[in-house]
């Protein structure tokens, strides 16, 4: 938001150079993010004077040229001139030797000495245009008689300069978004440092209804989307451009002069944070505004020339036949005022700000109106925002006030209450605040002391101030007012011994994302926030258990994420549809559900593989990503992470997963990865396979606050390798093989592996043949045979007894 220094100082008596003051600014929470110098005329006429012509020949060596001597107050210079009506006599404006002109492209040119067809030119005499103060091209510009020599011509001019506050306004801050709301704050923080200042509002008591001639009727038909509905109509104005001191302040600010009566509506927006909107009176049809919403796809045509389609949703500003303006946000083209117009209904309101945003996000429109209404604007000044300008429009349009002012606020907004604790305010600030000092703060922000209690006050806050209705919002006012710089550092450091220490989980994050990193892998950083409508039909997310958003900033972006898998589906569709097909991505992240009343967020580790396993290459072949090629991805993190033991696989199946696995750890599902449906992937318009993990990262931490690491001496023993082909119905899984093995001798059997699957038409119906290898050692001594047969025995009739296996093609 651009905040003009000028504009400041006709408010507070400031001294400080512009650069103190941007800092005064920030250090109170407007960050000043930029400091721009403005110039009404650009170059501000540097190195220009008043001269006076002292003679005028002809040019000895040319016809259309003039040799003349010009007075300027310093000295006197010989100028070559080529306008046709330059005289002895004249003042006019000279351009001295080393002076920089602008012309109408912006493009500088440097005045030198020289000669003009062998006759000296220490100079130059300007025209209007040639100076950045318009005109036409047909000679050079004529001053009045009594205008000094040497004057400067910046001086002469009264030209005015400005500086230019770019203010980072971050949304919260809807009491800045005027002039005086800013220079409120740089009062206050002023008077923090011991400068207390005078805020001089403008006056309006010069309001008054000259004669009731023209009377507006007006009805709110929806409160609750305008609480606060204000006007007044203006007749015999006569609409034209601005005086130059409203346009140059407009323009200073970026904004664009359209004629008297708009760019005053904009200035006083600007100053006071008020949106207001003049529709020209004899387009309102039947005398009569209405404030309502209409029916779901009525057209109407705005500023802009373009039709829209309503929502049933958008409230209107409407006449006794039609609409005229979508409320808070934008006029209507058949409305607006134009030089025709000669009398005007003057809008001021206080709309709410949820029903705006809305309206504008779905219109795709951002105003200087919509802006401020989105943030909440103060519903206690709309009165004076709407006879500020009226008086103003008075001012540079002419006209007479003809009607009483309406105004509609059938349940005025409450201030909040708040009750505030000096020793909540030490605790939380880390010292005590002079008590003096923090009732003045408040004084200054327009909180008001109710009441003055044992150990604290009970306070009144504005209903703009949107953002404090806590006892430590106001204390953030006063800690912000007070300075963070001014807040000491303590010398004591407060630490507490914990006798289980927690992992690292910032360590354990990197140590993974250095593993996935380097094995090809791209961190991915999605939004958190989605379209709730990915979910529509799937199961594995409750519908009921979804956050969405109250105000959202579009449809797209409506509720929070309940898994990481969407956002990283959009990635892939992204980087596919740009010739990008083979990727791997990974993404920790929070996911976010509601329960009841209960908020729930959890971290989640998730990767996605889609396209060729290695780069195209010519000795590297076409296999794509498969599901083993994920899987072992999982595994690869888990023995990273030391969870690899003790792990039980279960195939699954959702509808999110055609197929996949799930990985569970003391009973408890760590692990889900699998082949994402086609149904999913076709809504981003995804073709190939795409593989997808998600890692319970926070039931991963709690795992690994109770693993101990432990050194175990390498053994000096052997190993023992037997070897098993079982003939085993289809569904069992090689997960109850092991589980049932590792039982039977849980002293020397260490690994057992599934080395070889063999299905097909040569085995029973139903069947499917395992090959196993299972590793046995003893840590005291060499195994025999003898010892490693029985054991092998002892395996085989568990599995036999339990599962039904049998040998294949042998005996043990």
């Amino acid at each position: 938001m651009k905040v003009s220094y000028s504009w400041i100082k006709d408010y507070l008596n400031v001294d400080l150079n512009a650069e103190d003051c941007a800092k005064v600014l920030t250090d109170t929470g407007l960050e000043v993010e930029g400091i721009q110098e403005i110039e009404s005329v650009k170059g501000g006429l540097k190195g220009l004077v008043v001269g006076e012509v002292l003679t005028c020949e002809q040019h000895p060596n040319a016809d259309r040229l003039r040799k003349t001597t010009v007075d300027t107050g310093a000295e006197t210079l010989e100028i070559v001139c080529g306008a046709p009506n330059v005289a002895a006599g004249q003042k006019v404006v000279v351009a001295t030797v080393g002076a920089v002109l602008y012309d109408d492209k912006g493009a500088a040119f440097k005045i030198k000495k020289g000669k003009i067809r062998g006759e000296v030119s220490l100079g130059m005499i300007c025209g209007s245009d040639e100076i950045g103060m318009g005109g036409a091209h047909d000679g050079i510009m004529v001053l009045d008689a009594d205008a000094k020599a040497g004057t400067p011509a910046s001086e002469y001019f009264k030209l005015e300069s400005d500086t230019v506050f770019e203010i980072g306004l971050t949304p919260n801050r809807s009491d800045a978004m005027g002039h005086l709301g800013v220079a409120l704050d740089l009062r206050a923080g002023l008077a923090a440092q011991g400068q207390k200042l005078e805020l001089k509002k403008p006056s309006i008591d010069a309001f008054k209804v000259d004669h009731s001639d023209l009377t507006v009727k007006v009805e709110v038909e929806d409160q609750e989307a305008c609480p606060r509905y204000a006007g007044v109509t203006i007749s015999g104005l006569q609409v034209e451009e601005s005086p130059e001191w409203l346009r140059r302040r407009l323009e200073a600010l970026g904004l664009s002069p359209v004629n008297n009566v708009v760019d005053a509506t904009n200035y006083v927006l600007h100053e006071t944070g008020n949106p207001l909107h003049a529709f020209d009176a004899a387009k309102i049809k039947g005398n009569k505004v209405v404030v309502k919403k209409l029916a779901k796809d009525t057209k109407f045509t705005t500023l802009d020339e373009q039709e829209r389609k309503l929502d049933a949703s958008d409230l209107m500003i409407c006449n006794a036949e039609e609409p005229m303006c979508i409320a808070g946000v934008f006029g209507g083209l058949e409305s607006g005022v134009t030089e025709q117009t000669t009398s005007i209904f003057l809008e001021a309101a206080f709309f709410n700000p949820v029903s705006v945003r809305k309206t504008a996000k779905r219109h795709a429109l951002n105003t200087d109106a919509s802006f401020r209404f989105e943030r909440t604007v103060n519903p206690n000044t709309v009165i004076w925002a709407l006879k500020r300008a009226a008086l103003l429009i008075k001012e540079v349009a002419g006209g007479s006030i003809s009607s009483e002012v309406v105004d509609i606020y059938p349940t005025p907004i409450e201030n909040f209450i708040v009750d505030f604790s000096y020793d909540k305010c030490d605790k939380l600030i880390g010292e005590g605040i002079d008590r003096n000092t923090i009732k003045d703060i408040l004084e200054n922000l327009e909180i008001e002391v109710l009441e003055e209690k044992t150990g604290g006050l009970k306070l009144s806050v504005p209903p703009y101030r949107a953002d404090v209705q806590r006892e430590v919002d106001v204390i953030e006012e006063i800690l912000r007012i007070y300075g963070y710089n001014n807040i000491g550092m303590t010398g004591r450091i407060n630490a507490s011994l914990s006798i289980a220490p927690k992992p690292d989980a910032h360590k354990v994050q990197e140590r993974i994302s250095d593993l996935l990193s380097s094995s090809g892998f791209h961190e991915a950083l999605c939004n958190s926030l989605t379209k709730d409508s990915y979910t529509d039909g799937l199961d594995a997310f409750k519908k009921d258990s979804q956050v969405i958003l109250m105000n959202p900033l579009s449809q797209d972006l409506n509720a929070m994420r309940q898994t990481l898998l969407f956002g990283g589906l959009e990635s892939l569709a992204y980087n596919i549809n740009r010739k990008v097909s083979d990727v791997l991505l990974y993404e920790f992240g929070n996911t976010y559900n509601r329960y009841g009343d209960d908020f729930v967020e959890e971290r989640r580790l998730a990767l996605w593989m889609t396209g060729k396993k290695q780069e195209e290459n010519w000795n590297a072949g076409d296999a794509k990503v498969d599901f083993f090629h994920t899987k072992g991805f999982v595994e690869k993190l888990l023995q990273k992470l030391g969870l690899n033991k003790g792990v039980s696989l279960s195939q699954t199946q959702s509808d999110i997963l055609s197929e996949g696995v799930v990985y569970k750890i003391r009973k408890k599902k760590v692990v889900e990865t699998g082949l994402v449906r086609k149904s999913i992937l076709k809504t981003f318009g995804i073709k190939q396979e795409v593989f997808y993990a998600d890692l319970n990262w926070d039931l991963i931490m709690e795992m690994l606050k109770d693993q101990k690491t432990k050194y175990k001496e390498v053994s000096k023993f052997p190993i023992v390798r037997r070897d098993l082909a079982l003939l085993l119905d289809q569904q069992i899984a090689f997960a109850e093989l092991e589980s049932i093995a590792l039982r039977s001798d849980k002293s020397l059997l260490k690994e057992v592996n599934l080395f070889d699957v063999y299905q097909g038409d040569k085995l029973p119906a139903g069947k499917k043949s395992y090959a196993l290898s299972f590793i046995f050692r003893d840590e005291e001594k060499t195994l025999t045979d003898k010892v490693v047969d029985k054991a092998i025995l002892k395996i085989f009739k568990s599995l036999e007894h339990q599962l039904k296996v049998e040998l294949r093609d042998g005996t043990l």
